[in-house]
């Protein structure tokens, strides 16, 4: 673990934590409370880009990851738009759909409307059915879901910043760019830690 956490050379570090990948499973597995700690444990999540989509791999294959992609944009993305407009017009929901039919680099009007590949996937939010209100987890609307789900953050505003000001514990996607139809970089937002994603579109 001393030389996973101190090299420098990313072969090693993603060779190491494949290596590790059953033994950081079992801490998540065994314990769910302690899923926080997989930060404190394997700290190169934070530093190295790559290796959450290494742990999808491992975790549920290339495969699966692949026929999902291949099906998006012919089969999943036409459906999720058609049934989308069969739901009751809300201004957030034209916007989406606006968006998630608008040709891939298209300039849109509002500097606050996601990209096509962005807009698509958020629409399945609006699909799926809210889940069951409670004491601890009171019941949220789509667009709530939304804002939960994805967060956009201004590249020339401090990231430090950003999490000092973040409330509570639940992950999330924080989008990085100069606005939300130009996203830079995304990370993986947890207990006021911030994890770097490879990709730098959602779907690619």
């Amino acid at each position: 673990m001393s030389l996973l956490n101190h090299t420098t050379d990313n072969s090693l570090i993603f060779q190491k934590m494949r290596e590790t990948f059953q033994h950081s499973q079992k801490l998540v597995n065994n314990d769910p409370g302690r899923s926080v700690d997989i930060l404190s444990s394997f700290p190169r999540f934070l530093d190295t880009k790559g290796l959450v989509d290494q742990d999808f791999t491992l975790l549920f294959d290339g495969d699966t990851s692949s026929r999902l992609l291949q099906k998006w944009d012919l089969f999943f993305k036409p459906n999720v738009i058609k049934e989308a407009k069969r739901l009751t017009s809300t201004p957030e929901l034209c916007r989406l759909v606006q968006s998630a039919e608008s040709p891939p680099g298209s300039d849109l009007d509002e500097p606050t409307t996601y990209d096509q590949e962005m807009a698509s996937l958020l629409l399945l939010l609006h699909l799926l059915p809210p889940p069951p209100g409670g004491l601890k987890s009171p019941k949220i609307s789509a667009c709530d879901a939304v804002e939960r789900l994805v967060v956009f953050h201004k590249s020339c505003c401090s990231l430090e910043e950003h999490l000092r000001n973040q409330q509570g514990r639940q992950p999330y996607l924080l989008a990085v760019g100069r606005q939300n139809s130009k996203i830079e970089s995304f990370y993986i937002t947890m207990d006021k830690r911030l994890i770097p994603c490879k990709a730098k579109r959602l779907i690619h």
